[in-house]
This record gives C-alpha cells, sequence and structure tokens, in this order.
C-alpha cells in the first residue's frame, strides 16, 4: 500500500533524552516531536529584484555584524543596562527535570482542564522496553496519568504523562498564572442572564447539531486557499481579488427562528 502523503513525516530525532522517574524506577525515553504544522510559509523578497529578505546580527552601537561566538546572553535590569550571562551560567542552574520528569503524582486523565494543554510530544523507549511498558500498561488499564516537571530549551513546564494509540505521550501545561481568568474582565462580568425564550431555542439549535467530535471534519481552508492562490501564480493566471459579502445583520430573536428552521427542513 502505498505511504499516505497527506500525513504527519514520522520523527526520528528526539528533542530530548532523560528519564521518567517514579520513586526509585527509572524509565529511559527520547521525547519526539509529535505536532506538524502544515501552515503555508512565505520567504520575505525584496520587490525590486525578487531576491529573499536576509537577517543578520548587528549592534546597534556600531552597526557591525556580529558572528554568533561573539554573541552572549543580556538580561535587562534597566533600560539600556543589562546584566551579562555566559551558556555555562545559564546551565548551571537548570533544575533536575532537564534529564528527569519525575512522577510524583498520578491523576485520572480527563480530570485535566484542556485550557492547560500546551503542546505534546511522542515518548518513546531508550533502551528499556520491559520498563516503558509496564508504564503504558498501567496508565492504560487505570485510565490514569502522571503529572511532573520538565525542561525544554530554556523554560520548566509542568507536563503531564499518559497513554494515547499505544504509546506514551507527553503535554506541556501552562502554569495558573499563564492562563486569564474570563471572569475578570469586564465585558464578562457585565453579562446579563438570557431570557427563557432565547434559551430555548439556543438549546433546541445545539441538541440539533450535537454529534461526536472527529478532528477530521475540519480541514484548513486557508491554507488550501492559499495554495490555489500559489498555483495560479505560478500559471501566470490573474488573480481576482474577492470581498466576502456583509453579513446581514439581525435581531437575536430573529437569528434565532430562521437558524432553527434551516436545521428542521435539512
Amino acid at each position: 500500500m502505498p505511504a499516505d502523503k497527506s500525513a504527519p513525516r514520522i520523527p526520528h530525532r528526539p528533542i530530548w533524552t532523560g528519564s521518567i522517574s517514579i520513586g526509585l524506577v527509572n524509565v529511559p525515553v527520547k521525547l519526539l516531536t509529535m505536532v506538524r504544522d502544515h501552515s503555508v510559509s512565505f520567504r520575505l523578497l525584496h520587490r525590486a529584484d525578487g531576491q529573499p529578505i536576509q537577517y543578520q546580527r548587528v549592534c546597534t552601537r556600531d552597526n557591525q555584524v556580529v558572528p554568533w561566538e561573539d554573541i552572549v546572553r543580556g538580561f535587562e535590569v534597566r533600560k539600556d543596562e543589562y546584566v551579562v550571562f555566559e551558556n555555562e551560567e545559564l546551565d548551571a542552574v537548570k533544575p533536575d527535570s532537564d534529564r528527569k520528569i519525575r512522577l510524583d503524582k498520578f491523576v485520572y486523565s480527563l480530570s485535566i482542564d484542556p485550557v492547560f494543554f500546551n503542546r505534546s510530544y511522542l515518548l518513546v523507549p531508550d533502551g528499556n522496553d520491559e520498563a516503558y511498558s509496564l508504564l503504558l500498561s498501567s496508565f492504560r488499564s487505570m485510565g490514569r496519568a502522571g503529572v511532573g516537571m520538565i525542561t525544554l530549551r530554556t523554560k520548566e513546564y509542568p507536563a503531564v504523562v499518559r497513554e494515547y494509540h499505544e504509546a506514551l505521550i507527553l503535554t506541556t501545561l501552562h502554569y495558573a498564572d499563564e492562563i486569564v481568568n474570563p471572569p475578570d474582565l469586564e465585558e464578562i462580568q457585565k453579562l446579563s442572564e438570557p431570557p427563557e425564550k432565547e434559551l430555548g431555542i439556543a438549546g433546541k439549535i445545539i441538541g440539533d447539531l450535537t454529534g461526536e467530535f472527529d478532528i477530521a471534519d475540519f480541514q484548513d481552508t486557508y491554507r488550501d486557499r492559499l495554495k490555489d492562490l500559489i498555483q495560479k501564480k505560478m500559471e501566470g493566471k490573474t488573480v481576482t481579488v474577492e470581498k466576502p459579502a456583509a453579513e446581514e445583520a439581525r435581531e437575536l430573536m430573529d437569528a434565532l427562528q430562521e437558524t432553527l428552521a434551516r436545521l428542521q427542513h435539512q
């Protein structure tokens, strides 16, 4: 059977190696990229000759290009005043989670609010299949996930390790103070309770449209349109810019009743 070209390429190069630690048990693992971004990317070009724009690391004082070996990291303590760090100094303060994911708490997988999910990675065994398989089977049979910390590049993240499709995956989480609390917004505080009649019609609409979630139902139509636009440009076709028609403003009750009527005639 030919390979599905639309499927994400299977990664082989780990972005992190270390171990999952539970008490005295260590499970060596490698962390692989799991999420692929299929956005259409553009190069920036010089309009006059169509050549790519290049960025350079330029000193703001003398406008000289600075090679990588002469670059250090600085933290701005006051305007235009920095404390400077060497890479060795920053590496020395990396926490234990730079090399080990210490799982010290287990929770039901479905108890974690998805709003805290950041990015998911694939965990594969790195030399000890037996321990990996045991952890995978235990999570699967109990419906639990392990919670710990991991350091990736220059940030330490809360993370959850769980079973997903016959493998272990790790999902980094946002900290609580990184998430805006909606009730803190004035616009949310000013909301009023909707009338019973509108609430009833809205409930019928939601009921008619209720179904099983399937991510395959969704397609990136913007990417498809960009690819179509690129193809037309390559073929030398004229591209006509069409602005979408403005939607007619309706009273909420009228819009609800018309939406419900359309659903009932489908």
